[in-house]
């Protein structure tokens, strides 16, 4: 039997922001500071393969798994956003850290890497949109709200992997720690040793799930911050009688993913097991069969039965690459619409091609540096996530 993997259909505004768009309101910038070659240029796959060859050991290339696959073939390592700038640490002898991700992403990197040694984000508008619905000053004026309700003192900060390294150093600085999407859970329960509430941010989903779903915490113990309403559009009743207090914030991918989305896929493919991130919204993460992280996601389908049939709530490179790497399955995009991340997609060949031929060249373009006080609160809440039994 011959499996052929589903491509979505595209849309006008997946195909607009595909990474070639201007954004405005980014904090991050919008423009390459420098000539980037053409996208059309034939030789743009040779020209990184000399450029990173001439390079040597000097660099080492980080390729997060929602990368595009002309950008993963030059990567060192692949894995998701702690996992490599952990690897970053381990290559002290580096000099330069190409950080095929995100700006959050490389800050870490930064933060965890020596002195000596220069993270380079290829692309300075390669922002997170989640990451960037939680700012230094609103997160104060928040803890500002929760002060005068008289819970702040009981509220422990959990901060997840994907946000800024100012949100990072103000969960280290109040005593919490920083959680990846594996490791939630174990968050969240050393949280609630230390203190009866949690600020969880700045993704929504990803603590409303590990909550509900692995604490066995209610619905209803969990309210929402919206950082645009005056008091987080909360009262001070609300706050003291929650467990979870929610960030208003989300991925703008995993966030599409509907109950419409896995009612249809089960519909059109029976048998279909439906697999999930937990960044999704809850009533998705409820009726999917498996819920779980990238690297979750990725080995689920490593150990997946020859002829089964799976539908991946997930970034749509990722779910590219899985069907791809497995012909023997049926690996759908759970959404039938693209979606991609975004901002994530901003770097593409063009981008690691000009990269590595500046460095080539002398020239250290788009380095990240997190100011050492801020990088110091950061490493605290990094170093209590490692710290976690």
């Amino acid at each position: 039997m011959t499996i052929t993997y589903q491509e979505p259909a595209p849309t006008p505004l997946a195909l607009l922001l595909l990474g070639r768009g201007a954004d405005p309101a980014s904090e991050r910038g919008v423009d390459c500071p420098g000539d980037l070659p053409a996208a059309s240029d034939p030789d743009l796959v040779e020209r990184a393969r000399a450029a990173k060859a001439a390079l040597g050991d000097r660099v080492f290339v980080l390729g997060h798994h929602y990368q595009r696959d002309e950008v993963i073939e030059f990567a060192d390592v692949t894995g998701d956003s702690f996992k490599l700038a952990r690897d970053a640490a381990d290559r002290p002898g580096a000099e330069f850290i190409v950080f095929c991700g995100v700006h959050f992403m490389a800050e870490s990197a930064d933060i965890l890497t020596g002195a000596d040694q220069r993270v380079i984000l290829p692309d300075l508008a390669a922002g997170c949109s989640m990451a960037d619905m939680a700012t230094a000053e609103q997160v104060a004026e928040c803890w500002d709200v929760l002060t005068d309700a008289g819970v702040a003192d009981t509220v422990v900060p959990v901060a997840y992997m994907n946000s800024s390294a100012d949100i990072k150093a103000f969960t280290g600085s109040h005593g919490g720690t920083i959680c990846t999407s594996s490791n939630a859970k174990r968050a969240l329960e050393w949280a609630f040793e230390q203190g009866s509430k949690v600020l969880f941010l700045p993704d929504q989903h990803l603590g409303r799930n590990t909550a509900v779903r692995d604490l066995g915490i209610g619905l209803d113990e969990c309210v929402v911050y919206n950082p645009h309403k005056p008091g987080g559009g909360l009262t001070a009743e609300q706050l003291r009688a929650a467990k979870m207090i929610l960030w208003r914030g989300h991925c703008s991918v995993h966030g599409r993913f509907s109950l419409d989305s896995v009612d249809e896929v089960r519909a059109r493919i029976p048998g279909v097991t439906v697999l999930v991130h937990p960044e999704c919204r809850h009533e998705v993460v409820q009726a999917a069969d498996l819920v779980g992280s990238t690297e979750f996601i990725i080995k689920a389908l490593d150990a997946a039965e020859p002829g089964s049939k799976w539908a991946i709530g997930t970034e749509l490179n990722l779910v590219r690459r899985l069907a791809k790497a497995h012909p023997d399955k049926e690996v759908v995009f759970l959404d039938r619409t693209v979606c991609f991340c975004s901002t994530m997609n901003r770097i593409d060949l063009p981008h690691l091609v000009w990269t590595l031929e500046s460095l080539v060249e002398g020239r250290v373009p788009n380095v990240i540096t997190v100011d050492p006080q801020t990088a110091a609160h950061a490493r605290a809440a990094l170093d209590q996530m490692l710290a976690l039994p």
